[in-house]
C-alpha cells in the first residue's frame, strides 16, 4: 500500500486543531515511502531501530526531525546521539547517563521522555509511579539532557474506558512533576498511536506517533 495522502491530511488537520504533534512511524518503510510523505510537509519522523535509522538517515534530508521511539540498548547510544531530534523511549537512570555521556561528546544537548509504564501487559518498558519520584528528581544533574516529558503507550485492548484511564493517569504523571521538566510549562505527553490517538488527543496528548494510518499495514 503506497502513502495515504487523505489519511495524513486528514489527522495532520486533526492534531493541528488539538494543538498536538504528528510523529510518522517509519520504521520498516523505504525511503521512497518516507520522502513522499516529506513533499507532502512531513518533517518528524519515528524509527524503532538504531540499525534502520542509521541506513536511511544519509539518504534522506537534513532537515527531518528523527524520533526514537523503540526501546533502546545503552551500547547503541552513541550511533543515535548526533542525529536524533528526540529519544522518546529513556526507561532507566542508566540509559539517560549514557546519552548524557555521549551527548556530551558529541557537544549536543539532546531532548529526552521518560518512558512511564501506563498499560496492563507486563511486556511494556517504561518507569512505574514510585520509580518516577526517586528518578525525576535527579534529572537535571544531567547538563546535556533535556527532558521535556513522558510518554506512554495504553493497554492493547477495545476496552476504549481502560484507555482513556492509562492516557488520563499518564497526564496526572506529567502534571505532577512538570517542573522537574526543561519546560515546565508546556510539557510533551507523548501518547497515542493509529489505533487509539483520538482517545489520546481527548486525554490531553500533544504528541501522537502514527505509522500504520499513514503508511498502511507491516509486512
Amino acid at each position: 500500500m503506497a502513502v495515504s495522502v487523505a489519511n495524513y491530511v486528514r489527522i495532520k488537520k486533526e492534531l493541528e486543531e488539538a494543538g498536538a504533534l504528528l510523529v510518522a512511524v517509519s520504521k520498516k518503510k523505504s525511503v521512497v515511502d518516507i520522502l513522499s510523505l516529506y513533499e507532502l510537509g512531513q518533517r518528524d519522523f519515528g524509527e524503532n531501530y538504531v540499525q534502520e535509522l542509521m541506513e536511511k538517515q544519509p539518504q534522506l534530508p537534513a532537515d527531518i526531525r528523527w524520533h526514537f521511539i523503540g526501546h533502546l540498548q545503552r551500547n547503541k547510544v552513541k550511533y543515535i546521539v548526533p542525529i536524533c531530534s528526540l529519544i522518546q523511549g529513556v526507561d532507566s537512570l542508566s540509559l539517560l547517563d549514557e546519552i548524557n555521556k555521549q551527548a556530551i561528546r558529541s557537544n549536543r544537548i539532546v531532548d529526552c521522555l521518560l518512558q512511564v509504564h501506563i498499560a496492563r501487559e507486563e511486556t511494556k518498558f517504561g518507569f512505574d509511579e514510585s520509580e518516577l519520584a526517586a528518578v525525576v528528581p535527579l534529572i537535571a544533574e544531567r547538563k546535556n539532557v533535556r527532558v521535556l516529558g513522558f510518554m506512554g503507550m495504553a493497554s492493547f485492548t477495545a476496552d476504549e474506558l481502560q484507555i482513556r484511564s492509562e492516557f488520563r493517569h499518564l497526564k496526572k504523571m506529567v502534571q505532577q512533576h512538570a517542573s522537574n521538566f526543561s519546560s515546565p510549562e508546556s510539557p510533551v505527553i507523548s501518547m497515542g498511536m493509529s489505533g487509539d490517538y483520538s482517545i489520546a488527543l481527548q486525554e490531553g496528548s500533544t504528541l501522537v506517533r502514527i505509522g500504520s494510518l499513514l503508511f498502511g499495514a507491516r509486512q
